[in-house]
Parts: C-alpha cells; sequence; structure tokens
C-alpha cells in the first residue's frame, strides 16, 4: 500500500507543480497587462500634452498596452490551476479542517470521521468530474452550428474545459484512492497517509 501511495502522490504533486507553472505564467502576463495599461496611458498623456509627441506616438504605433485578451486567458489558466491543485490537496489532507471537538475523540473514532470525510469528498469531485465533462460537451463542435470561442483570441472555450476536466479527473481518482486508502488504515489500524499536512483551525 505505501507503493501504491508514493505513486499517487508523486502524479498528484506533479500535476499540483503544472498548476504552479501555469500559476506564474498568469501572474507574470497580468504584470505585464498592468504595466503596459499603465504605459499606455502615459503615452497618450504625452501625445496630448505635446511632450515628445512623435517618440510617444511611435511607441504607441508598435503596440504597447495592455496583453491581448489578458482576462480570457487568466479565466483559462486560473480554472486548470485551481482544478491541478485538487488532487495534491485531496492526497495530502491539505483541506482546511476545523477539529476542536474532534481532538477529543478517541483515535478509531477519528479514523472513522476520516473514512466519511474521504467519502463525501470523493463523492463531490466525482459529480463536479461529470458536471465539467457534461459543459465541455456542450461547448465541443457538433456539426450543428460554429464552434463557441473566447471573444479577443478566438481560441475555443472547449479547451478550456478540457484542460480543468483533466484535474477535476484527477481529483475525483485520487480521491476514491483516498476513500480505499481511509479504509485500510480503519480495518487495519495502519496510519499510511497522516493528516499532518492540512490547515487546522
Amino acid at each position: 500500500m505505501m507503493a501504491l501511495h508514493r505513486i499517487v502522490f508523486n502524479v498528484a504533486r506533479l500535476t499540483a507543480l503544472i498548476g504552479g507553472l501555469v500559476l506564474l505564467a498568469l501572474i507574470l502576463i497580468t504584470c505585464l497587462s498592468i504595466l503596459g495599461r499603465a504605459a499606455n496611458s502615459a503615452l497618450h498623456a504625452m501625445v496630448a500634452a505635446g511632450f515628445l509627441p512623435g517618440l510617444a506616438q511611435g511607441v504607441l504605433d508598435a503596440g504597447l498596452g495592455a496583453v491581448r485578451g489578458d482576462y480570457e486567458l487568466v479565466e483559462a489558466g486560473m480554472a486548470f490551476a485551481i482544478f491541478a491543485f485538487l488532487p495534491f490537496c485531496q492526497v495530502t489532507m491539505g483541506h482546511a479542517s476545523v477539529d476542536v471537538f474532534t481532538n477529543r475523540l478517541p483515535r478509531r473514532v477519528n479514523q472513522f470521521l476520516d473514512v466519511l470525510i474521504a467519502l463525501a469528498m470523493a463523492v463531490a469531485m466525482v459529480v463536479i468530474a461529470v458536471q465539467l465533462n457534461e459543459g465541455m460537451a456542450r461547448k465541443m463542435p457538433n456539426g450543428f452550428g460554429a464552434v463557441q470561442t473566447s471573444l479577443l483570441l478566438e481560441f475555443p472555450v472547449w479547451w478550456a474545459y478540457a484542460a480543468s476536466l483533466f484535474g477535476a479527473v484527477l481529483a475525483a481518482a485520487v480521491s476514491i484512492y483516498m476513500v480505499i486508502l481511509r479504509l485500510y488504515e480503519f480495518l487495519t489500524g495502519r496510519l499510511v497517509a497522516p493528516n499532518a499536512l492540512g490547515a487546522n483551525h
């Protein structure tokens, strides 16, 4: 069981790292967009004031400004990043928990509660993955009309759904695995995955 847990853990960690890289790229895009928008406004003010109007207009004509489609990129990228973090959060029990009451309960009762919590999370993740899949199916080309695209960049909307669905399906699979693991821990009394990484309150 430990070897399987190590594999699941590493796959979930790799997915979270990919989500982190996407998140860093989105931060960079947002910063560049803000700086470009501010510079664009300043250059327009320079042209209006007659201060180096030729230079300012030349830079404006070169296209200095906000990153085109920055909102669309952030929207699609954030959806993917969130779902990419979920498998790692689930396998490490990184969800916030309030255990003021449960800390006083016997270990076996807490193990049973862990099984119930893992089961509830698995049901939620499966429902989310199924609904996301159905949403993606409605956005995909079906021969009855044009593919729905984003407004500025005009990339097919279903691409963002597909990227998010990858993380959602993996999160659902990891959640089901955690139900099996928690049940194993409850029945054998062995601790394979401690709850130490969660955010306790």
